[in-house]
């Protein structure tokens, strides 16, 4: 059960630290450089510190390049959902045209975070979380030895030199 909860958390952490990474690096691929306006963002909320970690990325986003942003909570989550609302309608009284920055952001729960699939991703990036120093995670274990992940970013030196198709990004948070 804790590696289903754990596996959305880390995925989506992976989705906003990448691309946090690569648009703040200057290093984004020929593919996405193209499309750099309106990026689709995935942003899985989990419950216990999982939500505030990534709506603490998420305040760091760009929110005209990663638009629309699309929350997913389990349907047994309510209070991860709800911070987001607040979250997004704090936007919305920032922005002068309301009605498009309602529309920068979804909300939806699921029973499984299996049932996220179909969305339309083509790329899966996956971060670390800077709590793994020394080995990593189940979840990124298995992203990295399936060879799931497109990118795999690490937060440690001594992880890349470890897991050499990890690629190093020091702290992204």
């Amino acid at each position: 059960m804790a590696v289903c909860c754990a596996l959305p958390v880390l995925l989506s952490l992976l989705v906003v630290r990448v691309a946090y990474v690569m648009y703040h690096s200057g290093h984004l691929p020929s593919k996405l450089s193209a499309s750099a306006t309106g990026m689709r963002c995935l942003i899985i909320l989990g419950s216990g510190g999982h939500t505030a970690e990534m709506m603490n990325v998420v305040t760091t986003l760009q929110k005209d390049r990663f638009t629309p942003r699309y929350y997913v909570a389990a349907l047994t989550d309510n209070m991860s959902l709800q911070k987001a609302q607040v979250y997004e309608q704090s936007l919305v009284r920032l922005e002068v045209d309301k009605e498009e920055a309602i529309e920068n952001a979804q909300f939806m729960q699921i029973y499984r975070s299996r049932e996220v699939l179909g969305l339309g991703w083509s790329s899966i990036f996956y971060i670390e979380s800077i709590a793994r120093v020394k080995k990593l995670s189940l979840s990124g274990l298995l992203l990295y030895r399936l060879r799931i992940a497109d990118q795999f970013f690490v937060q440690w030196p001594q992880l890349q030199q470890k897991y050499p198709r990890a690629c190093y990004a020091g702290c992204l948070m």
